[in-house]
């Protein structure tokens, strides 16, 4: 069984989205999936997927025992069985570790080819801990300034509890780990390969572990609610920061342009892959799932050379896509389907949205550099 955990550094950024849709679309490539819905303190899964309000739910078999089967259910969709989340539940920090354990054991256990964890945004201890169940996790993220920063700051803390699960409490390189995360002021200017360096010295058997699990370690990057091809080179940006602050490449599944036919079939109670099959939002949603199947024959060991090729693939999947969606608003206004006075209403929101984002953009610089300031201050 694959796992193929979907985080993200904040909300909003379509994570449920490409979940649900992930999952109708690797089953109707005549796989068994079991989708998940971890993001226990909001759990909306199933309105994406398009059914209704379960009865039963992750928090129906934490609290009532009996099997984990007892509270999966049929879907829909072809291959697709679904396990709710819990929204009477906080959130993933609230479930005590031998919960997290026996979910955890129960969910690698059941019988299915792949088995997608729709988790919570944020860093919380268990969203990191379920993210790492798998050594290609997905990340989902925005070319939004925040929804990039969140999305490197969440891969940096996996990272961080990487290096904790092969440090053996107690451990020189644990000891030595939890000195450097108390100083605060040190740990913000040291890197992976400096703190690496730093612990090599006092512990080289648990750092070489490490070593070991981090070249394994290769999350997969989808780009979502891009506007213009150029969008996608925000995921150079997070790429280069992965690199070179936490010796971590990652591979690039694709880019996903933003489309109001989501909230219609988000209305229509359908995944949009099956409200629109052939919209390009769809489309592209059905290029990772390809991608995730070849991956299953594929091999990582040149993985640099592999990382640049999925890059480059994305870049070209940007300006095919945008061609494609610009074709088509020429259609619809040569049809007289789309008016003259609909497209300018549309332009008129999207500069509104880029004046929101600008205005964003100038605000966090400016928090960047009074940040800055104090930090050479100290």
């Amino acid at each position: 069984m694959q796992v193929i955990p979907v985080a993200s550094g904040k909300g909003g950024v379509g994570k449920s989205l490409l979940s649900a849709n992930l999952a109708i679309a690797l089953g109707q490539a005549g796989k068994r999936v079991l989708l998940a819905d971890l993001d226990l303190g909001a759990s909306n899964l199933h309105l994406v997927l398009g059914v209704p309000s379960p009865k039963t739910s992750i928090g129906t078999w934490l609290t009532g025992g009996g099997s984990l089967e007892s509270v999966v259910l049929e879907t829909p969709w072809q291959g697709v069985e679904f396990i709710a989340g819990d929204s009477e539940i906080p959130g993933l920090t609230s479930l005590r570790a031998p919960q997290k354990a026996a979910l955890t054991k129960g969910l690698m256990r059941y019988d299915a080819d792949y088995l997608i964890l729709d988790l919570g945004a944020g860093t919380h201890l268990g969203i990191l801990d379920f993210f790492l169940l798998s050594p290609q996790g997905i990340v989902v993220t925005a070319p939004t300034v925040t929804a990039t920063l969140n999305a490197y700051l969440f891969l940096k803390n996996a990272v961080f509890r990487l290096m904790y699960d092969c440090f053996k409490k107690g451990s020189a390189a644990w000891n030595r780990l939890e000195a450097l995360k108390n100083d605060t002021a040190s740990l913000q200017r040291m890197y992976i390969p400096r703190i690496i360096e730093e612990i090599d010295r006092v512990d080289p058997e648990s750092t070489a572990k490490f070593r070991r699990a981090l070249e394994s370690f290769h999350p997969r990057l989808v780009m979502n609610m891009i506007e213009d091809p150029k969008d996608a080179d925000k995921a150079l940006k997070i790429r280069r920061s992965c690199r070179e602050y936490l010796n971590l490449d990652l591979e690039h599944l694709g880019v996903i342009y933003r489309d109001s036919l989501q909230d219609t079939a988000l209305a229509s109670r359908l995944p949009v892959i099956a409200y629109k099959p052939q919209a390009i939002l769809s489309q592209a949603v059905y290029r990772i799932a390809d991608k995730i199947l070849q991956s299953e024959t594929e091999s990582f060991e040149a993985f640099a050379d592999f990382a640049d090729e999925s890059f480059q693939a994305a870049e070209m999947e940007a300006a095919i896509d945008y061609d494609s969606k610009m074709n088509y608003v020429e259609e619809l206004v040569g049809s007289g389907a789309l008016s003259m006075g609909d497209l300018a209403e549309t332009i008129k929101s999207q500069q509104h949205e880029i004046t929101v984002l600008r205005r964003e953009n100038q605000l966090l610089k400016t928090k960047l550099a009074l940040a800055l300031q104090q930090g050479y201050r100290l």
